[in-house]
């Protein structure tokens, strides 16, 4: 695999960054992911013009084995476990195209969540796990979340024959289109028992599930974050992953969330580097650099050494307790999510500055909706919005770490 340029990364990161895979399947995703970067590089521009999803890379990647990075080699996947190397991997491709960098975040997360209930899980869900796995393994199964609803609830409720009922609409649902599974975060409403939360898998050619096109997002915009729609769509018994209770906090449930999102840090790593190389390109090829420009220059460094450190430090702690249930699993749970906040804050606001500062050292050109600046511009702005947590809730929970709350 052809390595970053030397000026990829600022200062000294090969040991203690977002730089170099910690195993040798991380190695050989990386890998594997390198073909594909030229084209989307060629084709970003395109795809952000048309708000479109480059399917024909995914069906790629789908037969090469690229969907099935995080799936346990045994289950037929690369066997991709480290959360470092998975967000190192999306640092690379969100450097060429930061939408499908977070679609493919989709599936990555799905492999690792699935993967922890397959080994971890009550036994009434492992044998649902352990079939998409095999199936994600063998490039049969597209698999992603779809959390965030659009207006209410959306809802699961018991039918007459036992089976079970969803109703709802979801929406920023990254890769939906070509998805052929849907993780659903929804209330569990049975008669005569408490309300819980539950997360059915439903397959793509279920009754009443409509996927719609109507993804026009400000950035992200190669990601096919469209809405989804549930009228009355059956879902099986087998087929419902159990959640917590609503409106009670269960801090154990933190490390799941962890584990489910903190690789999406090394998109926006990436992007904050990829901007940084392509105004570094322009100033060389200009030639000399005033006082302010050189400032502004070391200052971009300087904020990616801290981003670097400080996704690479969290990471490291949620790989190493991922797998560790042997005590307090609150307490784990707390251990595994403030760092990633921590970080979480660091990277919202220090790669949209990076961003920003690139494209005044760029200048006129790179306001152009023609320029890749412009694309990095809107993409990097994405991760405020995403979970957990948005940035009032999670000023809300480390300000409640701090003050003991």
């Amino acid at each position: 695999m052809t390595k970053p340029s030397v000026h990829e990364h600022p200062g000294v990161l090969a040991d203690n960054g977002l730089c170099e895979p910690k195993t040798p399947a991380g190695r050989r995703l990386l890998d594997l992911l390198e073909r594909y970067l030229p084209a989307l590089e060629a084709e970003s521009r395109d795809n952000d013009r048309e708000a479109t999803l480059p399917v024909h890379l995914f069906d790629r990647m789908r037969k090469e084995g690229v969907l099935g990075a995080t799936v346990p080699e045994d289950l037929g996947g690369l066997g991709v476990h480290s959360l470092h190397d998975v967000a190192l991997a999306l640092a690379r491709i969100a450097g060429r195209d930061a939408g499908v960098a977070l679609a493919l975040h989709m599936q990555f997360s799905r492999g690792l969540t699935l993967d922890f209930e397959w080994r971890h899980g009550a036994p009434s869900t492992r044998p649902l796990a352990e079939d998409l796995l095999r199936q994600m393994g063998a490039g049969e199964a597209v698999i992603c979340g779809a959390v965030k609803d659009v207006r209410g609830t959306t809802v699961l409720t018991r039918a007459a024959d036992g089976s079970y009922r969803l109703n709802g609409r979801k929406t920023l649902v990254s890769m939906a289109g070509i998805a052929t599974h849907y993780v659903v975060s929804t209330r569990l409403e049975e008669a005569g028992a408490p309300v819980r939360l539950a997360a059915p898998v439903v397959a793509r050619t279920t009754p009443g599930l409509t996927v719609l096109d109507n993804w026009d997002g400000m950035g992200m915009r190669s990601s096919g974050s469209v809405d989804i729609v549930f009228d009355g769509c059956p879902v099986e018994r087998d087929r419902v992953l159990p959640r917590g209770e609503p409106g009670v906090r269960d801090d154990a449930a933190l490390a799941g969330q962890t584990v489910s999102s903190i690789a999406m840090l090394g998109i926006y790593v990436g992007i904050a580097e990829a901007a940084r190389r392509i105004a570094l390109t322009e100033l060389r090829r200009r030639g000399g650099a005033p006082a302010g420009v050189r400032t502004t220059v070391a200052e971009i460094d300087a904020r990616l050494f801290a981003l670097h450190t400080a996704v690479a430090s969290a990471l490291t702690t949620a790989d190493r307790l991922a797998d560790d249930l042997s005590g307090d699993l609150a307490a784990r749970g707390r251990a595994m999510m403030t760092p990633f906040q921590y970080a979480k804050l660091l990277v919202n606001r220090h790669s949209v500055g990076v961003v920003d500062d690139c494209l005044m050292l760029v200048g006129g050109a790179g306001y152009s909706n023609s320029h890749p600046l412009a694309r990095l511009y809107r993409d990097v702005r994405a991760g405020g919005f995403m979970h957990p947590y948005n940035f009032t809730d999670g000023v809300d929970y480390l300000s409640e770490v701090a003050l003991g709350r």
